[in-house]
């Protein structure tokens, strides 16, 4: 006879695994996760693998299924510290959706991984909730994921979330870039903070400060009244990463031809482009030419952070950028009033982002 609840030292719970909460933790978000489901989802929480009825693919002449894995990294610790968890599940679903957006895909299905030292299950019930928020907008299916209570792992108090997508393309609609030639110009969609990356010297530069308080409180005299700048440093911090899912789907239904998109995540703007030029072309950049956020004001006021860096570290205003040639720009910005600005253009060169 096997007994469960016994009290010695040597169980599980002992060794600083919950598994009650757990399953507390998978009760609590259930009802959020099943809000994500459509007729195509045969099998979700609770089951060992997602199923997922691909049959409408067939419908498609070359489907071509677009796989991606990414984490919102260190911005677990911004919602640690401003004890809020709504946000960072929406931040990895909609980075996850960009991710496979610049392929042309659209997302099927998302994954969740969510790791601790120790289960908090109405704070995983929150994060994943924020999950099914963005999965829902995006029309995609929140099909399972996992919960990992690890004690020794991750210190007290620290979580750990990463997402994985699932989306398909037409094989002959995929964006690849090997169209993209100089003369071409480059748009940019506006981003609404640092989105899910450079935290780590976000943190390291603003760690000090209070907070709760305004960007302003702390922004050189000239830029206190920029727009945004009334806006908390944790707020700002914690502004969720935008999808770009529709204005993308709208600038493709209106014919415009996107021939590169590139999603500015870690590595900014001079990792990011190079990865969707061809040979033989470049890119340049010009400063000045869409709306600047107070947020990265101030990293760069108080870090003495030179422009090279923050391009490279940053977003710095602008989550995707869109490479058109030039009969369609008008039309372009025509599809997105105001959600979209001319950034630069596609010059020869060698696959190198010049910032001017």
């Amino acid at each position: 006879m096997i007994e469960s609840g016994m009290t010695g030292s040597n169980t599980y719970s002992a060794a600083g695994v919950d598994i009650a909460a757990g399953a507390q933790a998978v009760a609590l978000m259930r009802a959020a996760v099943q809000s994500t489901y459509g007729p195509q989802v045969l099998a979700g929480i609770g089951a060992f693998g997602g199923l997922f009825d691909a049959s409408a693919l067939k419908e498609m002449r070359e489907p071509v299924l677009v796989a991606s894995t990414d984490g919102v990294g260190t911005k677990t610790m911004v919602a640690a510290r401003m004890g809020r968890w709504d946000t960072i599940g929406q931040d990895i679903v909609n980075h996850s959706v960009n991710d496979i957006l610049v392929q042309g895909a659209r997302p099927l299905f998302f994954m969740d991984y969510v790791a601790c030292s120790k289960l908090d299950p109405a704070q995983i019930a929150t994060v994943v909730a924020g999950c099914a928020v963005a999965c829902r907008e995006a029309g995609c299916a929140l099909l399972g994921g996992e919960t990992a209570e690890m004690p020794g792992v991750y210190q007290p108090g620290e979580l750990d979330l990463v997402g994985t997508i699932v989306g398909v393309v037409e094989r002959s609609a995929i964006i690849d870039g090997r169209r993209i030639q100089p003369g071409d110009v480059i748009l940019g969609l506006p981003a609404v903070g640092l989105h899910t990356n450079g935290f780590s010297l976000a943190r390291r530069v603003l760690g000090e400060l209070d907070w709760r308080v305004p960007l302003a409180a702390y922004l050189p005299p000239g830029e206190r009244e920029m727009p945004g700048a009334q806006q908390s440093i944790g707020e700002a911090l914690l502004a969720v990463h935008r999808s770009y899912l529709k204005p993308v789907q709208a600038l493709l239904g209106v014919g415009v031809d996107v021939r590169g998109l590139a999603h500015i995540t870690g590595g900014g703007f001079v990792d990011n482009l190079p990865r969707v030029l061809p040979a033989g072309v470049g890119a340049m950049i010009r400063r000045g030419t869409w709306p600047a956020l107070p947020v990265f004001r101030l990293i760069q006021h108080l870090g003495r952070i030179d422009d090279g860096e923050m391009f490279h570290v940053f977003n710095m205003g602008l989550g995707m950028l869109a490479v058109v040639p030039p009969t369609d720009v008008d039309r372009a910005l025509a599809t997105l009033p105001g959600d979209a600005y001319v950034v630069g253009q596609i010059i020869a060169g060698s696959r190198e982002v010049t910032i001017e």
